[in-house]
């Protein structure tokens, strides 16, 4: 399987371990993120029309120093799936993601048109951090990911994605169950538990896998057995 994440840091996130995690299944994956930090549908679509080379080319969660465009990382491999997202302080907004992320499916079809689209939707931020104090609206993270849902919900329909990648809800349900060190800053996923998370729900999203006995343990911050469990039974909803 192959999969290329239009994204931004949160799909850097949640690619750091999937090619591995996958492997040590007996399944191969390959996946290659384009990353630009903060990285909007909006930018996403004017670097699509202007065809600019500002992406940061990541291999199987690796950075390879690489700069493309978006043109050449779609004509660069026939992907079977290509996934895209809102910028995580925009997703819990529908206006923001119209027009352009209709445009950037029109193109991923164009160049990829045996690919599966599918939307990564993103996850809320900590409860008592800074930056959800700074959209000055919500008091929980609970109540962003209501609207971080209801956003990406309304997202693949208006595209007709093929399906939904629920990275939100998943890690709304870890740490609701007693999760601690989900995120690194307060938003983005942490170097252990909040990215093995995503790998986990990424791989059993695209590949319709069991991941119930899962021990993948190559992680940049340890994990006990007792918080894997946890993660594992999030992801499984």
């Amino acid at each position: 399987m192959k999969v290329l994440s239009i994204g931004n840091s949160f799909s850097q996130d949640a690619q750091r371990y999937i090619h591995e995690l996958a492997g040590g299944e007996g399944v191969s994956i390959k996946t290659v993120n384009l990353y630009i930090g903060g990285c909007s549908l909006r930018r996403h679509y004017i670097n699509m029309l202007d065809d600019v080379a500002d992406y940061a080319f990541e291999f199987n969660g690796q950075n390879t120093g690489i700069k493309v465009s978006i043109r050449e990382a779609l004509a660069s491999d026939d992907w079977d799936i290509v996934t895209l997202q809102q910028a995580s302080h925009l997703s819990i907004g529908y206006e923001s993601y119209t027009p352009y992320l209709e445009a950037l499916a029109d193109y991923v079809r164009k160049y990829c048109p045996h690919a599966k689209i599918f939307i990564h939707q993103t996850w809320a931020y900590e409860d008592g951090s800074e930056k959800l104090a700074m959209l000055g609206k919500y008091a929980t993270a609970s109540e962003m990911m209501a609207d971080v849902r209801a956003s990406y919900t309304k997202a693949a329909e208006a595209i007709g994605a093929d399906g939904i990648i629920p990275s939100g809800d998943a890690m709304l349900r870890a740490i609701q169950s007693g999760a601690v060190k989900m995120h690194r800053d307060g938003f983005h996923a942490s170097r252990g538990a909040g990215r093995y998370l995503l790998a986990l729900t990424w791989y059993k999203t695209l590949t319709g896998s069991d991941i119930s006995a899962n021990r993948f343990n190559a992680l940049d911050e340890p994990i006990t057995e007792d918080e894997r469990e946890i993660l594992i039974a999030a992801v499984n909803g």
